[in-house]
């Protein structure tokens, strides 16, 4: 299968980086040192399954590529529209646009620039970062995807999918919700991402205190109350299972964004608690532990937005 891979990050280093060891023909899009150390020596992965290294193609230029069979769409979720814009010409008739991003609406925005046809849902759970240029460190998380139609359906564009990343030794399965599994991973993360960025604290850290496990439980309470507002048929024990799933964590476990927060990156908070303030402020849904996380990390994203434009 011709894969590109938009976004060479910790998702789609990881996840990309299997596939081009599995023999398939997959080319990166990156940028910067990371690029430059991708085509000098090759893309190199620490993981706590396995360290493995590579030498794929890598591009700045998705355009260079041309059409492909699968794109694994990595980018953070803040670069939706420009990626998607940039990723054009590797969409021929067939081609499958797998958005494997944090949120809850990267789909409409990906079909609204490259045709609905084209876009797939999936979701992704993993904690995977890059740690130097051209070096993917993979530290915790399951190391999961699941994809699916947005009616659910078994497709034979699916099915091929799913032979190719589990031949890669991904573990990957068919959802037949996919609205209702991003939603529950979109709960965890909002407070996972939120609550260790704010507190900067690990998972083991705001568990142990009354105070802000309480705090972090009531981040996914409203987000799943906004969800089922919207018409998502959440189970009654989404956040029972989304905690469930914290206490299984490693304890000192943090976030993408509490390591974005850390290195001064630009922040996903517009499309995690910001979306759930906005959502919230459509259906009338009060939103406060959302809105303090917000509030508070919003200029951050701002301070590393005008850094990187001046």
């Amino acid at each position: 299968m011709k894969i590109a891979v938009m976004g060479s990050g910790g998702i789609g280093g990881y996840f990309g980086g299997l596939l081009a060891k599995a023999g398939e023909d997959v080319t990166f899009s990156a940028r910067g040192a990371h690029l430059e150390a991708i085509q000098k020596n090759g893309l190199q992965v620490k993981s706590v399954a396995g360290d493995f290294h590579v030498r794929p193609k890598a591009t700045r230029d998705p355009a260079a590529v041309g059409p492909v069979d699968l794109v694994l769409f990595c980018v953070k979720a803040y670069d939706t529209e420009t990626a998607g814009a940039q990723v054009r010409p590797t969409i021929g008739p067939q081609t499958v646009v797998l958005c494997l991003l944090n949120g809850v609406d990267n789909e409409e925005k990906l079909a609204a620039i490259l045709g609905e046809e084209h876009v797939m849902a999936g979701v992704v759970h993993i904690l995977s970062t890059i740690s130097a240029p051209g070096v993917i460190s993979q530290t915790a998380g399951p190391r999961t995807i699941k994809l699916g139609e947005k009616d659910g359906r078994a497709t034979p564009r699916v099915e091929r999918i799913l032979g190719v990343l589990k031949g890669a030794g991904i573990q990957a399965e068919l959802s037949t919700q996919v609205q209702v599994d991003l939603w529950e991973k979109f709960l965890f993360i909002c407070a996972q991402g939120g609550v260790t960025a704010l507190g900067r604290l690990s998972i083991g850290e705001i568990l142990a205190c009354p105070e802000t496990a309480a705090f972090y439980r009531g981040v996914m309470e409203e987000v799943a109350t906004v969800a089922r507002a919207k018409g998502v048929p959440l189970p009654g024990d989404a956040v029972d299972r989304a905690l469930a799933f914290a206490r299984g964590l490693q304890p000192g476990m943090r976030s993408s964004l509490a390591h974005d927060l850390g290195q001064g990156n630009r922040l996903e908070v517009e499309t995690l608690a910001g979306s759930v303030v906005r959502s919230g402020r459509e259906v009338g849904v009060p939103t406060p532990f959302n809105f303090a996380i917000y509030a508070c990390l919003k200029p951050h994203h701002e301070k590393a937005m005008a850094a990187r434009s001046g």
